[in-house]
């Protein structure tokens, strides 16, 4: 990133957060499309940022998902606007504590000035914290509160709050098709980045109406039996599963399991047993959370060697009307590449059911 910064000419979104940055930068890569600007989607989304920005001009926008990792090597980086969705425990074995973590999501700005916009997230707690020391405009969202600037959720509405405190209404929260909170405070952040991109409310309005979701993010990818399989192989931590979670209303057979971050997943298994029919592991985290379910008093469980054994045991377990969620709560790199491939992995096993 910041060797693209420096070899390039575009202007820069930068978005970052534990959860929901894929789902933000695309969304918000649509938005400024649909507004005829010229526009790379790139970073963690899979596009190389030094690819796109050799040939970027000083109207090309940027579209940047950017990671902790990548925020810790930067240096004179300077996105006009940047973003910060949420920040819950992850990376515990590189980052050791909370505050680094946070620290590190800062760096997002560091470079910032009064010409430029941070969008934050004021319903997270340790997102909200990180306000004060941003030197840009500070655009808050909220699906809970009541700002008198920014972008909150009024009435069942998305409302835009602009700087002379005038009123914008956007859309309603139910003609957004992708579902969740999680997702409705992603669709709040690239609806703060595309109006303080100068992006009008009506081409915003349009998108988060069309706006279909993306790959491995609560992806519905079979029904068989009258039992649903949704992909969120992008559930990598356990906060991301617990959004998934917490989108689904019926009755879930969870797999989850896979390289260990060193997370603790207490509050992922509460989020389960309020719904859960039956909980499938694999990977090294699969003990770990076997021994964390148990203590809390949930039994209902099978570890499996792979992804074949674990979607067999779901559709062998699931009642007519449940949901096969793969959330696993982890990354993927003891059993895959990356969350893709396990995806993938996931979706062929379920089409193999199928025939």
């Amino acid at each position: 990133v910041e060797l693209a910064w420096r070899i390039g000419k575009g202007k820069y979104v930068a978005i970052t957060g534990t959860n929901g940055k894929t789902t933000t930068t695309i969304l918000t890569g649509e938005i400024f499309k649909a507004a005829g600007r010229k526009t790379e989607v790139v970073g963690n989304v899979g596009v190389a940022v030094t690819k796109k920005a050799i040939s970027s001009t000083p109207d090309t926008w940027m579209i940047t998902e950017i990671s902790s990792f990548q925020l810790e090597t930067t240096k004179t980086f300077h996105p006009h606007i940047s973003a910060i969705l949420n920040i819950t425990p992850d990376h515990m074995d590189r980052h050791q504590t909370l505050e680094n973590y946070a620290k590190a999501k800062s760096l997002i700005y560091q470079n910032q000035d009064e010409d430029d916009y941070c969008v934050i997230n004021f319903d997270d707690k340790e997102s909200y914290k990180l306000k004060d020391g941003c030197k840009a405009k500070l655009v808050p969202f909220s699906r809970t509160k009541a700002l008198d600037f920014g972008v909150l959720v009024k009435d069942g509405t998305i409302v835009v709050k602009d700087m002379r405190g005038k009123a914008h209404d956007i859309c309603k929260v139910d003609c957004i098709t992708i579902p969740g909170d999680h997702n409705l405070e992603n669709a709040l952040a690239a609806t703060a980045i595309a109006f303080f991109a100068g992006i009008s409310p009506e081409i915003i309005r349009k998108t988060l109406m069309s706006f279909k979701g993306v790959e491995h993010r609560l992806e519905l990818c079979g029904e068989i039996n009258g039992v649903r399989f949704v992909n969120d192989s992008k559930g990598t931590n356990p906060d991301a599963s617990i959004k998934a979670i917490e989108a689904i209303e019926d009755k879930i057979v969870l797999i989850a399991g896979g390289f260990d971050k060193g997370s603790s997943f207490d509050e992922l298994i509460d989020a389960f047993i309020q719904k859960g029919r039956a909980l499938i592991l694999l990977g090294k985290t699969a003990m770990k959370i076997k021994d964390t379910a148990e203590k809390k008093g949930f039994t209902n469980i099978i570890v499996a060697k792979n992804m074949e054994e674990c979607v067999r045991e779901s559709i062998r377990v699931a009642e007519p009307g449940d949901t096969v969620l793969l959330s696993p709560a982890c990354a993927s790199w003891d059993m895959y590449t990356d969350f893709e491939q396990r995806g993938e992995h996931f979706k062929s096993c379920v089409k193999n059911l199928e025939k």
